[in-house]
């Protein structure tokens, strides 16, 4: 582990967060986690300080986790770059862009592969992210050519606010084609956050 937090800290961190959103201090969009603390404290135990994370636009906990100071996370928050978080120096990256982060990860997983490295990318998309083709592609490239890459797919069962399922017309997942594959980590989550903000409406 990189860092020494724990689940308490990590709800803490969010609920924070939440109260500063809540009251109008964060004039811009926030995504916050919860109920996945255990899973991404399991999946960061086997994430080292040289290696790189690729985030969407929920990644409070992953800059965490990869030892970014909470009140460095924090200040970039109150800024409004909670959709947006990246720390160069801590190879943390984030992208509000759906999938957006997935071939910029296949780009540095690839550049490590050639120069030899032995350090590793860790990229985070959700479960209507892994249904798109980009993921699909990219999972399909990275196991073709053996990158040093692991995709963890975090299911919380909705796009956006909407249940995955019903956006797709399906009744169950697409998924099976990658989730068999040895580069993929799957786990599933309730939040009790919606979407975007903490519950209350906020006016900006």
């Amino acid at each position: 582990m990189i860092t020494d937090l724990i689940l308490e800290d990590l709800v803490a961190f969010e609920e924070r967060v939440a109260d500063a959103f809540n009251s109008g201090k964060i004039r811009a969009p926030v995504h916050l986690y919860s109920g996945n603390e255990v899973e991404l404290i399991n999946v960061f135990s086997d994430v080292d300080s040289e290696d790189w994370v690729l985030c969407s636009w929920r990644s409070h906990y992953q800059c965490l986790l990869k030892g970014v100071p909470q009140e460095q996370v924090f200040n970039e928050i109150l800024a409004g770059r909670s959709i947006s978080l990246c720390f160069a120096d801590y190879r943390v990256f984030s992208s509000a862009i759906v999938g957006g982060g997935l071939p910029i990860a296949i780009g540095i997983a690839f550049s490590i592969k050639r120069a030899g490295g032995d350090n590793r990318v860790h990229c985070f998309l959700g479960d209507m992210t892994a249904e798109t083709g980009i993921a699909h592609e990219c999972i399909k490239y990275a196991t073709n050519f053996d990158l040093p890459i692991r995709f963890i797919i975090e299911d919380n069962g909705l796009s956006v606010c909407t249940d995955t399922r019903s956006v797709w017309g399906d009744r169950a997942s697409n998924l099976s084609s990658v989730l068999n594959q040895p580069n993929v980590v799957y786990y599933k989550y309730h939040s009790v956050y919606p979407h975007a903000g903490a519950g209350v409406r906020v006016q900006f």
